[in-house]
C-alpha cells in the first residue's frame, strides 16, 4: 500500500481465509506489530491503515461484514455491520479500505475517533445486472460518528485487525496491508 511516510508494518503475504461467522485476524503473523509503549504519546496524533483483498457471499443469507482494528486486545476503530449484497452471489470480488484515525486522549485510557472507506461490490446496493461496479460504505456504517474503545497507550500492544462475516458461507482473505503513522512519535 501506497501513500504516507513512517510505515509501520506491511504484510507481505496473505491474511487466512476466514469462513466462520466470528471475529478473528485476518492478518499474517508478519502483518501484526507491537508499537512500544508511550508509542501514541500526544492528541493529534494519526493512524492510517490501508488493507485489500477479496470477499465471497451467497445470495440469500449473505449476512454482514465487520472489520475491527484492535491495540493490545481492546477495539480502537469498530467499521460496525456492512451489509452485503443480497441481489447476487459474489465469489472471490476485490475490496479495498482504508481508515483514518486520530488520537483523542493519550495516556492508560487512551482512545482515537476515526472514520473509513470501504469499497467493494458485495455491498448491499450493487444492481444485479451489468455493469455492476461498485459501492463504497462510508464507516462506521450506518451510524454516527464516535469516539472508539479505550487502550492502554502507556503498555506495548499489538497492532492488529480482525473482520467478521456473520454467517458462515462466505470468505475474506486480505491480500495487502500496511498500517502508517505519519507524524511518527
Amino acid at each position: 500500500m501506497i501513500g504516507w511516510p513512517e510505515t509501520l508494518i506491511v504484510q507481505q503475504g496473505d491474511g487466512p481465509t476466514l469462513s466462520a461467522a466470528a471475529a478473528a485476524t485476518c492478518l499474517s503473523a508478519q502483518g501484526k506489530k507491537t508499537l512500544p509503549a508511550n508509542f501514541f504519546n500526544y492528541i493529534g496524533q494519526t493512524l492510517r491503515i490501508e488493507a485489500a483483498g477479496r470477499i465471497s457471499s451467497i445470495i440469500t443469507t449473505p449476512g454482514t461484514a465487520r472489520f475491527d482494528i484492535r491495540l493490545g486486545g481492546s477495539v480502537i476503530f469498530d467499521s460496525a455491520a456492512i451489509l452485503l449484497d443480497t441481489v447476487a452471489a459474489h465469489t472471490t470480488r476485490q475490496w479495498r479500505l482504508v481508515i483514518d484515525m486520530t488520537v483523542r486522549v493519550v495516556g492508560s485510557a487512551g482512545n482515537f475517533f476515526g472514520h473509513g472507506l470501504w469499497t467493494c461490490e458485495d455491498i448491499l446496493g450493487t444492481p444485479a445486472t451489468a455493469p455492476k461496479g461498485s459501492l463504497s460504505a462510508v464507516l462506521p456504517w450506518n451510524t454516527t460518528p464516535a469516539v472508539g474503545g479505550n487502550a492502554d497507550f502507556t503498555t506495548a500492544g499489538v497492532l492488529d485487525m480482525f473482520f467478521t462475516q456473520t454467517e458462515a458461507t462466505g470468505s475474506m482473505t486480505v491480500h495487502q496491508y500496511s498500517a502508517a503513522a505519519p507524524n511518527g512519535y
